[in-house]
């Protein structure tokens, strides 16, 4: 399943920069990239522009960078 699927209702997608993003699609949240819990985008923190990810906060955000076993 993708978690970033655009048809879930509410669901933002953002373009992620360095330091910012961009609202490509407007909605109340994101999906965390490693647990798939919602993030609603006042409280969106962590990102990697380079894959195109939102985390949750710092733990799932150093899960994607780490490689699997």
């Amino acid at each position: 399943m993708d978690m970033r699927a655009p048809d879930q209702p509410g669901l933002a997608i953002l373009h992620y920069r360095a330091s910012d993003y961009e609202i490509v699609r407007p909605g109340r949240f994101v999906l965390c990239a490693v647990s798939g819990a919602t993030i609603p985008l006042g409280e969106l923190t962590y990102w990697s522009g380079a894959r195109q990810e939102a985390y949750r906060g710092p733990e799932e955000a150093t899960k994607a960078l780490l490689p699997t076993p």
